[in-house]
């Protein structure tokens, strides 16, 4: 299957070259990883970059939104119970200016009520920790491919 390519810089068309002053960007997926538990951003990161994805992590949703206006993603993985800004709303502040970019949240929260505020809040797909690799790797490829 392809991958689907989501550009967020502009690029010269006549060139086909990137515009001044955007950073490289391999042609491997770039997934941002957001939770406040550093052991669960590194095992996140470790299945995705085991897949072949690049990974960039922030600890909360604010460092997150910093790290989203900084660099072209092309999915977001996020926790919700976070210090500074929690998931919900930091989903809420990015899909303010993203409609398309794909968000999955993995949480504890378990009940109906927590995945409907997730989804209402703007996420894709809804995963209860603990998280089983296969089940992470199968929702990025179902959101990001075509």
């Amino acid at each position: 299957m392809r991958q689907k390519k989501l550009l967020r810089r502009p690029v010269d068309e006549e060139k086909g070259a990137k515009a001044v002053g955007t950073p490289e960007r391999s042609d491997r997926p770039r997934v941002l990883v957001v939770d406040d538990s550093e052991m669960v951003r590194n095992f996140h990161s470790y299945i995705l970059r085991d897949a072949g994805f690049e990974v960039q992590t922030a600890a909360d949703g604010a460092q997150a939104l910093e790290e989203y206006f900084k660099g072209a993603f092309d999915l977001i993985v996020t926790d919700i119970n976070m210090p500074q800004m929690d998931g919900l709303t930091f989903i809420r502040r990015v899909r303010n200016v993203d409609q398309n970019i794909p968000i999955i949240i993995i949480s504890t929260e378990d009940e109906a009520e927590d995945k409907q505020q997730g989804y209402d809040a703007g996420a894709n797909i809804y995963i209860v920790k603990p998280t089983r690799p296969s089940v992470l790797i199968e929702s990025i490829k179902l959101l990001i491919e075509k």
